[in-house]
Order: structure tokens, then sequence, then C-alpha cells
């Protein structure tokens, strides 16, 4: 009975297979996968048949499974934090983000979206970083993305701390090319060092700049804010080409035009969303590692999410979730719907 209502979970119900236990990108056992094209899709189990605690803690309560082969998308997990600067905590991120998507649905009513009968999808569970050296971790989360972008997967990934984005990228660059991004934050994440580091959540698009990762005309940053230590704090990433969009000129308005700009500006090549949380504010998101008042609101973090439908959405990231500091699971919940809305816009999902 305990492994029906298991495989009932990860596979939606009618649906026909057994959920692959749960396994990190670390490990290499691969069995013989068919392709999304001859296969029924993954389907999320509806609560009205599935209750909602019942299950392997999955995204969605997706099945998962060790490899990226025949899927067209995934959600993968980061669970590192040893490049925070502050409150720590972000490495049970992925983990409570789970916990929380049970909240979440199949269909996006709001927009159409129609992810689960568009593509396949599945749980790739976490990449098996290096807690104790930063570097051997991103080499450790490149070579795992290498891996799911070669096999056509759009990664969605759970993090973690910000630093996990310069490793993704690499990835990314070695498949696309340069790409767009589409940056959400409080920080612009653009510092040299600090401490002697290179290496931290607050250095990754630098690194990105350095080894020509980003398409830098098509770089956007929006939810900027918070105290400084020089006058003109935005003069690197406005030096790179980057549009920087400060949280105070999104105060009490739509950014459904601001985002026409970005669509237009994005164009129909390659681009990547990376997410921090604390771009809102954290009256809505408390749980992370550097807050910053006067952020976004949900609303326009949906409105920023949904302008890029139509673009060419090659992977996305939900990072900084701390859950020590939200015990509520608030800000785990927010960030679940927002992944869920990453996956919405993906290229190949219908929308009725």
């Amino acid at each position: 009975m305990l492994r029906l209502l298991a495989s009932r979970c990860a596979r939606g119900p009618g649906a026909r297979g057994v959920a692959r236990p749960a396994a990190g990108l670390g490990d290499h056992s691969r069995g013989p996968r068919r392709q999304a094209s001859d296969a029924p899709r993954n389907l999320p189990p509806s609560s009205e048949v599935v209750a909602r605690p019942v299950g392997v803690c999955s995204m969605m309560r997706l099945p998962v499974q060790a490899s990226p082969e025949g899927l067209d998308a995934a959600f993968v997990g980061v669970p590192l934090d040893t490049g925070t600067s502050n409150r720590p905590g972000a490495r049970f991120g992925p983990r409570r983000i789970r916990e929380e998507s049970v909240m979440l649905r199949t269909i996006n009513p709001s927009t159409g979206a129609l992810p689960f009968q568009s593509l396949m999808v599945a749980d790739l569970g976490d990449v098996n970083v290096n807690l104790y050296n930063l570097q051997d971790s991103c080499r450790l989360i490149q070579e795992a993305y290498q891996k799911i972008v070669a096999a056509g997967c759009v990664p969605l990934t759970l993090g973690g701390d910000h630093t996990i984005t310069y490793p993704i990228l690499q990835a990314m660059a070695k498949k696309h090319g340069p790409v767009g991004l589409l940056h959400v934050d409080a920080h612009t994440d653009t510092a040299d060092k600090a401490l002697g580091e290179k290496i931290y959540h607050g250095t990754p698009f630098r690194r990105c700049v350095e080894e020509k990762l980003l398409d830098c005309k098509r770089v956007v940053q929006i939810g900027i804010r918070g105290s400084s230590m020089t006058l003109d704090p935005y003069r690197y990433s406005r030096n790179q080409g980057f549009r920087v969009v400060l949280a105070e000129d999104c105060w009490m308005k739509s950014l459904v035009p601001l985002m026409a700009e970005v669509r237009q500006q994005m164009g129909g090549k390659p681009m990547y969303i990376s997410f921090d949380i604390d771009g809102l504010d954290p009256a809505y998101a408390p749980g992370t590692g550097t807050p910053e008042i006067a952020g976004l609101t949900p609303s326009q973090a949906l409105e920023i999410i949904r302008g890029c439908q139509g673009l060419n959405v090659v992977g996305c990231d939900l990072v900084e979730v701390s859950p020590p500091y939200d015990p509520f699971g608030n800000t785990a919940l927010l960030a679940a719907n927002l992944l869920f809305e990453m996956l919405c816009v993906l290229p190949k999902v219908r929308v009725v």
C-alpha cells in the first residue's frame, strides 16, 4: 500500500510506472529511459485524489529521477550557503521549497499556461555539493548542469545562495554562448571580492562578465536598493551595459510596461532568469540572508516573470531562501509559486 501511494504521488493518478528513489546529481546510476514523445507526461497528483501530506517530498510531488534524459524541464536543488555574507540557512532552501510546493496545482488559469500538458517535467534531486569547499562546489555544480543542459533539459533551480548562479551560467554558456540575463535582486552582486575571496554570493555576475558568460547589452537588474559604501554603487553594472532598475522606480506601479521594454531588449536569443528572493520586500519574504526594506511586491514579481512569456528562456533559478528566518514557511511558499510561474513561461509551454 505504501509503495502504491508513493507511486501515485509521483506519477499522478492513472499514470503508469513507479517513481525512482531520490538521488543526488552526483550519483551516476542510469537506466533505460523513454523519451517524452513516446511516454505519458508526469502530472502532479490532485489533492482530491492523493492527500497533500502523502508521498515523497519532491517539487510538486513530481517523480524524482537521477538522469535528465527524456525531460524537457526539471527542478534541481542546490543546497549551498557557504557563500553567504550575513545570515546562513539557504542550504535548507530546496527542501523547504519542496515542502511548500504541495500547494501548487498543474494549470495556471491567470495566464492560460499548461506546463504539464506540454512538457515532460521531473525533480532531479540535489547537486551533491561540497559544504567545506566553495570552489569545489562550483565545479560540482558546473559539471552537473553541463549534463542537464546537454540533454536538452531546461533547469529550474532551487537555491541555495546566489553563488550558485555563477557555475550554472558557466554551464549555460558552453551550450548557448553568452546569454541575456533577467536578474531580480536587492543587490547587483557585482562586487569584486570580500575578505580576500573572489567567489561568494556578492560576486557572481562580475565573475560572469570576466568570463564573457553574459551578453551584457541584454542584462537587466530589477529591484536594486539599499545603503551602500559609495555614492554610485551601480557604476560597474552600468559600465558593462546592464540596465539597472532601482526598487524606488518600481514603487506603487505595475511593471507590465517595464517588461514590454525588457522583452524587446532580450529579443529571441537565449536568456536566463535569476531571482533572488530578497528582491521582494521582507514583509513578504523575511526568510532570507540579506534583507533590504522597501522592496518589490509579490504581484510585481508575477508581472516580471509572466512578462517573460515568449522569450527564449533557457534556465531559471530562485535563490537565497533561508528557512530558519521564516519558521512559518511563507517565504518558501512564495518561492515555490515563483518557480511554478517560471515553468509556465518556458518556450514549449502551450498557452490557451
